[in-house]
């Protein structure tokens, strides 16, 4: 668990750096790509919560 958050974490950061560098440059792959992993990483982040949710159900 604590490997899946640093990764969370890490991805999170990822796309942070990606929306300063549009900020910085302006050039819209780095918009793209922040967003890209933005969504990825709250899908997979939202799976590991339901997983964490029917582990508890069961």
């Amino acid at each position: 668990m604590l490997v899946f958050r640093w990764i969370l974490m890490l991805l999170l950061l990822a796309a942070g750096v990606s929306f300063a560098f549009y900020a910085g440059t302006g050039q819209a792959k780095y918009k793209r790509f922040g967003l890209v992993l933005l969504k990825w990483t709250l899908f997979s982040a939202l799976g590991f919560f339901l997983v964490l949710v029917l582990e508890r159900l069961a």
